[in-house]
């Protein structure tokens, strides 16, 4: 699983307010209201690989298969991001998508995958596709070529419904 060496400089972790925003998602797929974040987002359980405590991040869907049931994110902050290292160590989990909860297995996609996968998020989502690569550290000019080499450096998980899953750790965060 070779991960992306050429990546610029990723933003830093947010902290304080900027924090408790990122993670008011989780509270709404807490109380039931998930269906309220549609389809584009989803909440990700992770299982702590030193803690083995459970964990949750809500992430953007890049991209979604419903005839296999697979979903795509993407680790905006690298391949250091907790969840994205969480998920190598054990890529069995749970993911929910509104309030339904799918089995998936996370299956970590090659940089030449995740530049076609940028390519065509941006044509979906050209506006939101600048911003993120902007934040991310990644010049693009709109071009598809800038694209496909941003998404070249961006670790991308695709993750697929399937059994034999492990359940969550202990705890909870």
């Amino acid at each position: 699983m070779a991960r992306r060496d050429t990546a610029p400089s990723r933003p830093r972790l947010p902290t304080g307010w900027r924090r408790l925003a990122l993670r008011a998602p989780i509270l709404l797929f807490r109380a039931g209201l998930g269906p309220l974040l549609g389809n584009r987002l989803l909440l990700l359980h992770h299982v702590g690989r030193v803690t083995d405590l459970d964990h949750r991040v809500v992430l953007e869907v890049v991209s979604h298969d419903p005839g296999v049931d697979s979903w795509i994110v993407a680790a905006g902050f690298g391949p250091k991001a907790d969840w994205y290292q969480n998920l190598c160590h054990q890529p069995k989990t749970v993911i929910q998508i509104g309030n339904r909860p799918h089995a998936v297995t996370a299956h970590f996609l090659s940089p030449d995958e995740g530049a076609e996968i940028m390519v065509d998020y941006a044509r979906r989502h050209p506006r939101t596709a600048r911003r993120l690569c902007g934040f991310m550290g990644f010049p693009v000019d709109g071009r598809v070529a800038s694209f496909r080499e941003a998404g070249r450096a961006i670790p991308f998980v695709r993750l697929t419904c399937a059994g034999g899953h492990r359940r969550y750790g202990r705890g909870r965060t």
